[in-house]
């Protein structure tokens, strides 16, 4: 004998569905201020005087390899003029080296340093120790049910990511 389908439980209405999305935006957001926090607290451990812009600058290049300068503008989401600031001063500092393009001598490439490859190295270990102690005080059941909720939200913002350079790189792991 086969059992009819239950009841399909009601369309939730427009009021829930907004309560919802500001339920999941404030998460999201209370999320996105504790791993700026994290990032902060480990880059501090290793370099008080360098920023969180930097940091990602130099993570984009220790993923990317050595970059056009207007790429690494593209990716931080500054114009290039900024991205050239940041450039000499993590340059000033040994972290970053400048050079023309010998394909195109009007164009800068910028790479890391052994020292700025160091310092990201070093960076991102403490900060996947902190995550991987907070992550650590969840239980089981609520630690599993986040690697698929934030897999999709990776996901999501792969759809909305903008291609900075057609060449076959990917900037991941980026602060």
């Amino acid at each position: 004998m086969t059992r009819p389908d239950p009841p399909h439980a009601a369309e939730p209405t427009q009021h829930e569905l907004d309560r919802e999305a500001e339920e999941l935006n404030a998460v999201v957001m209370a999320a996105s201020r504790l791993f700026v926090a994290i990032s902060a607290r480990a880059l501090a451990t290793v370099a008080e005087t360098l920023t969180l812009p930097q940091l990602r600058a130099l993570v984009v290049l220790d993923t990317c390899g050595p970059v056009k300068l207007t790429a690494l503008a593209l990716t931080l989401g500054v114009n290039p003029s900024t991205a050239l600031r940041m450039a000499e001063r993590l340059e000033t500092i040994d972290l970053l080296d400048r050079r023309s393009n010998p394909a195109n001598r009007r164009e800068v490439l910028l790479s890391l340093t052994d020292a700025g490859h160091d310092l990201v190295t070093t960076v991102l270990a403490r900060r996947r120790a902190e995550i991987r102690t907070l992550v650590k005080r969840l239980p089981t059941e609520e630690r599993a049910a986040l690697v698929p909720a934030l897999r999709a939200l990776a996901a999501a913002a792969e759809e909305l990511a903008v291609d900075v350079d057609p060449a076959p790189q990917t900037v991941a792991d980026v602060v």
